[in-house]
């Protein structure tokens, strides 16, 4: 393993990526593949409706999160009014999907429809009560769990750490750019793998 990774940093050199840099970038990948897997079985969620004994799934759990539209997930965005459209765009899923997992809640009486403020022929999306009180203890019950877990770290870690996160959160819209070195050396790789392609 380790010389497959030794290959690969000699590899790296011509587009200017230098050892340490190498290394840098094998450790994070190693430490994103880890957290990706977790993340996307989604542990803290299935552990929250589990625990709290709630009787929707994630998928119903991330609409009702769409319509609440907490400031720190959506921003700027979660002080407009919400329709089908906007829990489409929030959750980046299909408007027809929306529609359907929004009618299931307002079925199960998670949500209701309501006129919208700004124009009265618009139909926009609210949480019923019933539904306030899913989202609120969901995110106390997140918010419990990872509030304590940052307990163990001083007030000097977590001001480091999170403009850096912010800042590494953003990697992919840089890298989606890359300069002239790295995207010769993409085309030589590329060519690499020319044989591979079916013969018409």
């Amino acid at each position: 393993m380790a010389e497959r990774d030794e290959i690969l940093k000699k590899q790296l050199a011509p587009a200017g990526v230098d050892p340490e840099h190498a290394q840098a970038a094998l450790d994070i990948d190693a430490i994103l593949q880890v957290w990706r897997r977790r993340v996307f079985k989604r542990e803290l969620g299935y552990r929250a409706l589990d625990e709290l004994g709630l009787p929707i799934d994630l998928a119903q759990l991330d609409v009702l999160m769409a319509v609440w539209a907490p400031a720190n997930e959506f921003g700027h965005d979660a002080e407009d009014e919400t329709m089908v459209s906007t829990v489409a765009q929030r959750l980046n899923i299909d408007p027809s999907r929306a529609s359907r997992m929004t009618s299931d809640l307002i079925g199960r009486g998670l949500l209701q429809r309501a006129v919208s403020q700004a124009d009265a022929r618009r139909t926009v999306l609210e949480l019923t009560p019933a539904g306030i009180r899913i989202v609120e203890a969901v995110r106390t019950y997140k918010f419990l769990v990872l509030g304590s877990y940052l307990q163990n770290w001083t007030t000097e870690e977590i001001a480091t750490f999170l403009p850096l996160l912010e800042r590494f959160s953003q990697w992919s819209e840089t890298a989606a750019c890359p300069g002239k070195l790295v995207t010769d050396e993409i085309a030589k790789l590329r060519e690499t793998l020319n044989d591979l392609t079916p013969a018409e």
